[in-house]
């Protein structure tokens, strides 16, 4: 960021360490917000570049990200030596497997399907090579004889399958005598 320096004026330290004096110096218990710390640096150093606003933000972000500040509650404060560092996050990587020195590790093996071998022979392409045609097989009924044909319908019982057709009015003509 060349251009941050070059907008600045001579007699102001880096923006990194005027937060930290900042911070520091407000010496709040919950933390400083931003607008705290920009009022102090204001009225600490005076005369300050353009583009202020934009360049502590940007610098504040820099910091919380990198660790040198924790923001909580909308507040910045120095971190607390004592506490756990933060996880970033998802899920923690794995640990590396630790291999002996000497032993020759060989590249893991690329993603996806291998390419086809272009000398290999041609295959059958009916069978998927396990013998068995593609698809559902065919419902079989167990010790029943198949059923029977349309034209031999069962006589007994006297109705056949099915809705029955919907019923149309018959017409009757009417004249019209006049």
């Amino acid at each position: 960021m060349a251009t941050e320096e070059v907008n600045k004026p001579p007699s102001l330290p880096p923006y990194p360490e005027m937060i930290m004096k900042a911070v520091e110096a407000l010496n709040d218990q919950n933390g400083s917000n931003k607008s705290a710390i920009a009022s102090y640096i204001e009225s600490t150093y005076g005369e300050l570049p353009a583009g202020h606003t934009a360049l502590l933000t940007h610098h504040l972000h820099k910091m919380k990200e990198s660790g040198e500040l924790v923001f909580l509650k909308n507040n910045y404060m120095k971190p607390d030596p004592s506490a756990p560092p933060k996880r970033g996050r998802g899920r923690p990587p794995k640990p590396k497997a630790h291999v002996p020195p000497g032993t020759v590790v060989s590249p893991p093996r690329p993603r996806g399907r291998p390419p086809k071998d272009p000398n290999a022979p041609p295959t059958a392409k009916l069978s998927s090579g396990s013998g068995r045609p593609r698809g559902r097989p065919k419902k079989i009924a167990r010790g029943v004889p198949p059923p029977p044909s349309a034209e031999a319908a069962p006589a007994g019982s006297g109705r056949p399958r099915g809705r029955p057709p919907k019923v149309k009015p018959q017409l009757t003509e009417v004249s019209v005598e006049s």
